[in-house]
């Protein structure tokens, strides 16, 4: 079986995932990029308002879409791009949920397709302080100059997993995940989905938008609960031992609701179990990865990632940007 399958990268208009704007595709074959694809759209009614953040991160603004067809148009020339592809996508649990959300609000059906995510591969086969695309594409020696270009990023992902394939001696992805003993991920069609509709959802404790602080300004720690150890296996923190430092957006309570439900274990304090520390406002993420202070406020959590790092403990170190897209 072959090295085929597509990368994928969306953009998005807003923080809700069914908001594309940009979507980038690149085909693979026998290992080699050999066509690639991008469209611009509105996002689905009712969801296609602009926020200035995510302007900021990929650059199109609402004028540049205005005359576009909106994605419900669009997506059966994507799907026809798709085929029966499998899809590659770098923290592939945001674009399948980008895909799905929107299919969902568009009142469209959600067709099945099995997915690859570069977080969790790249996790299996580089030493980094960070696995977000930037970082990994450059160990891969993948050349990633505008990130948040839908088409350049689809293309970095798509030349990491190539590169993940040969590390592993791998000649197709079901082989690569065969032999990392991980299963082939899948995003449900429609009929699947609906059937799963009165799965239980584990709600966050606390009032939802309130800010929880100690007389110093940081925010409470708050309970930690116990992983959901049915959560999907496929998502980029399951199983993993996080821990949070500074404000986020969300009450930090919530924040270790939302990966505990996820199947990640949140924790309080930086330790040797530790695998991954969200920065919040008043961090830099680029500094605490290249292990200097820069502009950042300094806290004994960052210091003790710093510690454990120079001992060849890997942390992944993730801004509150990276969190949010992906816990969604």
């Amino acid at each position: 079986m072959p090295l085929d399958f597509t990368a994928i990268d969306f953009e998005t208009a807003n923080g809700f995932r069914g908001s594309p704007c940009a979507v980038g595709l690149s085909r693979v074959r026998q290992g080699q990029i050999v066509e690639e694809a991008f469209w611009l759209m509105r996002p689905p009614a009712g969801y296609d308002h602009f926020d200035p953040r995510n302007i900021g991160i990929h650059g199109v603004a609402p004028e540049q879409v205005a005359d576009q067809p909106r994605f419900a148009e669009v997506f059966p020339e994507i799907a026809g791009f798709l085929g029966a592809d499998i899809l590659v996508a770098h923290n592939a649990a945001f674009d399948t949920g980008v895909l799905r959300s929107a299919l969902e609000v568009s009142a469209a059906p959600v067709p099945r397709y099995s997915y690859a995510c570069t977080v969790i591969l790249a996790r299996r086969s580089y030493s980094l302080p960070s696995y977000s695309l930037p970082f990994v594409a450059e160990a891969a020696g993948v050349e990633l100059i505008n990130h948040h270009d839908a088409v350049e990023d689809a293309r970095a992902c798509a030349g990491i997993m190539i590169d993940i394939a040969a590390r592993h001696q791998a000649e197709s992805i079901p082989q690569l995940y065969a032999g990392l003993k991980l299963a082939m991920p899948e995003l449900q069609d429609s009929e699947t989905m609906q059937s799963a509709r009165g799965t239980k959802r584990i709600r966050p404790s606390g009032a939802a938008g309130s800010r929880s602080e100690n007389w110093l300004g940081w925010p409470e720690e708050g309970a930690n609960l116990e992983p959901d150890l049915n959560a999907d296996r496929s998502h980029p923190l399951y199983g993993q031992t996080v821990v949070f430092t500074g404000n986020l957006v969300m009450p930090r309570q919530q924040a270790k609701a939302r990966v505990a439900a996820l199947g990640a274990r949140p924790a309080s304090s930086v330790t040797a179990r530790t695998t991954v520390l969200v920065v919040g406002d008043g961090f830099i993420a680029a500094d605490l990865r290249a292990g200097r202070g820069g502009q950042s406020r300094i806290t004994s959590k960052v210091r003790r990632v710093w510690e454990l790092h120079r001992r060849g403990q890997r942390i992944e170190v993730l801004s509150e940007g990276e969190f949010m897209q992906m816990i969604g």
